[in-house]
C-alpha cells in the first residue's frame, strides 16, 4: 500500500507538467532579436512526408497518397527516433540563415609570419609587444640595478619576476627604427648579430631587408679591431649609388682593409660582450635587446625587451630590419632623381684615363707573355749534323717570333735577350732569320740548301754499301749451308 501511495502520488505530480524543450526549440526562441521567426517560417522539414506515409502505411499505396495530399494539419504522433535527424536539419538551416550575425573573426596568430612577413615600424603597439611576450623580465635576484627605470613592476610571490614598462620598450624601439632607416639612407652598413640558437634565420631576414651583414655564429675576436689580419683576403668592390659595381679600383683595394660596419643590432649583448667592447674603441654605435638581468650601458641605443623568447626577438628584429628596407628605398629613389646628400670618403682616389691605359698596357703584356712562355727553349729538341757542320736550328714558330718580337718594340723585353732566347744571336747566326729575310732571299736560300744536299741516285754512301755486302755475304753462307 505504501509503495501504491507513493507512485500515484509521484505520478500525479508528473503528469501536469509540460514536456521538457529540446535544445534546437530553445535555441530558437532566444534568436527572436535576429529573426528567427522568419527562419521558423523559412523552415521545411524533410521528414514530414515520410510521416504521413507512415501513418497510411496500414492501407493501399493509393490511400497513402491521397492522404499525403489531402493532408490538413500535422499528425499528432511523431517517431521519437527522428527526432534527431530533424534537429540535424533544422540547425543547419538556422546556421544558413544566422552565420552572418554577430562580430567578424580576425586572423588568427601564424609564428612563420613574423619571419618572412614582419611588421614595419609604423604597426608596433602595446598589444602586439605584449602578444609577443616582450614584457616578461627575470627572477627579482638576477636583476641589474641600471634597469630600474625599465621596470612597471614585479610579478609572483613564489618566484617573483620583474616585468618590463611596454610603454619604454615602445619608445626605445620606435628610436631604434629611426637609427637604423637614417643610416640606410645615408648608404651605412648594418651587421645583426644573434648567436643563440633559433636565430639564425631571424638574423638573416632582418640582413636581407636592410640589405647588410649578418652574423649567427660566434664572434671572432679582432674581427674590427684587427680586420685587416682576419678579413684580409674576403672580396672588397666599389659601388656607386646605384648599387651597381664600379671597375678600376683594383690596385687601391688591395691595400685597403676591410669595411667596417656603420652600426651593429646585438639580439644577444650578454653572449657577445667582446664585439661591443670592440665596437666602443671604433666608435660604432650599437642596437642592443637588454633584460632586466643585463646593463643598458654596454650598448648605445638599448632596448628593453625580454631577450629568451623567439617571438620578441622575432618581433624587434623583423621590425628594424624594415626599418632598414624603408632606409634603401628612400636611398634609391632620391638617386633616380640625382641627389646624393650622402658623401663616403674611403681614401679611394677615382681612376683616370691613364691609368685605364696602363692596365690595358699590362693585360696585353700579360697575354703576350703568356703565349711567350708557353714555348720553353730548354726543352726544344735541337738537331744538329756533327759532319756536315750545319748551323744549330730550333723548333720556333712564326706566330712566337712575332710576340717576341712586339714585346721588344714595347720595351717589355731586350732585344739582346730576345736573341738570346731563340738562339739567333748575330755572332752566330749566319743566315738571317727566315722572317726576317726578303721573300726573293728566303727563296735563294731554300735553292741553295737543295742543292747542298742533292746525292747521286746511282751512287750509295760507302756505309750503306758495306751493310749491304755484309748482308749478301751472310744470305751466301746460309744457303751453302742449306
Amino acid at each position: 500500500m505504501i509503495i501504491r501511495s507513493l507512485l500515484l502520488r509521484h505520478g500525479r505530480r508528473a503528469l501536469p507538467k509540460p514536456p521538457t524543450p529540446s535544445p534546437v526549440r530553445t535555441c530558437r526562441r532566444s534568436l527572436t532579436t535576429a529573426g528567427a521567426s522568419d527562419v521558423e517560417a523559412t523552415y521545411q522539414n524533410p521528414h514530414a512526408d515520410q510521416h504521413y506515409i507512415e501513418s497510411a502505411a496500414g492501407g493501399t499505396k493509393s490511400q497513402a497518397v491521397h492522404s499525403l495530399e489531402s493532408r490538413s494539419s500535422p499528425p499528432t504522433i511523431a517517431l521519437e527516433d527522428d527526432q534527431i535527424a530533424r534537429d540535424w536539419h533544422f540547425f543547419h538551416h538556422q546556421k544558413k540563415h544566422t552565420e552572418h550575425i554577430g562580430s567578424a573573426v580576425q586572423k588568427h596568430y601564424r609564428p612563420h609570419e613574423q619571419v618572412s612577413n614582419p611588421p614595419w615600424p609604423r604597426d608596433i603597439t602595446l598589444e602586439l609587444l605584449m602578444a609577443s611576450q616582450a614584457h616578461i623580465g627575470h627572477s627579482t635576484s638576477l636583476w641589474n640595478p641600471s634597469n630600474a627605470k625599465y621596470i612597471f613592476g614585479v610579478r609572483g610571490e613564489h618566484d617573483p619576476i620583474h616585468i618590463i614598462s611596454l610603454d619604454v620598450t615602445a619608445a626605445h624601439l620606435r628610436r631604434a627604427c629611426k637609427v637604423v632607416k637614417g643610416v640606410t639612407e645615408r648608404g651605412g652598413l648594418i651587421l645583426f648579430v644573434g648567436s643563440r640558437e633559433g636565430q639564425a634565420r631571424i638574423v638573416v631576414r632582418a640582413a636581407e631587408l636592410a640589405q647588410g651583414c649578418h652574423l649567427f655564429s660566434k664572434w671572432i675576436p679582432g674581427s674590427i679591431t684587427n680586420g685587416q689580419q682576419i678579413l684580409g683576403k674576403c672580396r672588397k668592390k666599389v659601388v656607386n649609388e646605384y648599387d651597381q659595381e664600379v671597375t678600376g679600383f683594383d690596385d687601391q683595394l688591395v691595400q685597403k682593409a676591410a669595411l667596417k660596419p656603420d652600426l651593429v643590432v646585438c639580439l644577444n649583448p650578454l653572449e657577445n660582450y667582446v664585439l661591443l667592447h670592440e665596437c666602443g674603441l671604433n666608435n660604432i654605435p650599437t642596437i642592443g635587446i637588454v633584460d632586466t638581468d643585463a646593463n643598458p650601458t654596454w650598448v648605445t641605443y638599448p632596448i628593453p625587451a625580454n631577450d629568451d623568447s623567439l617571438r620578441s626577438v622575432q618581433l624587434i628584429a623583423g621590425v628594424l630590419g624594415r626599418a632598414g628596407q624603408e632606409g634603401q628605398s628612400a636611398r634609391l629613389e632620391k638617386a633616380k632623381r640625382r641627389i646624393v646628400d650622402y658623401r663616403q670618403d674611403h681614401g679611394l682616389s677615382p681612376p683616370s684615363k691613364e691609368s685605364e691605359e696602363t692596365r690595358t698596357k699590362r693585360e696585353k703584356e700579360q697575354s703576350l707573355l703568356a703565349g711567350a712562355d708557353a714555348f720553353d727553349v730548354s726543352e726544344a729538341a735541337v738537331y744538329a749534323d756533327a759532319d756536315a757542320d750545319e748551323p744549330e736550328r730550333t723548333d720556333v714558330t712564326a706566330e712566337q717570333v712575332v710576340n717576341m718580337e712586339r714585346l721588344a718594340q714595347m720595351g717589355s723585353v731586350d732585344p739582346g735577350l730576345l736573341s738570346e732566347q731563340l738562339g739567333l744571336a748575330a755572332e752566330q747566326a749566319d743566315v738571317p732569320y727566315e722572317v726576317d729575310a726578303p721573300l726573293g732571299q728566303q727563296r735563294q736560300q731554300r735553292q741553295d740548301e737543295g742543292a747542298a744536299k742533292q746525292v747521286n741516285p746511282f751512287q750509295r754512301p760507302t756505309e750503306d754499301a758495306e751493310q749491304t755486302s755484309a748482308w749478301q755475304g751472310k744470305g751466301a753462307e746460309s744457303g751453302r749451308k742449306e
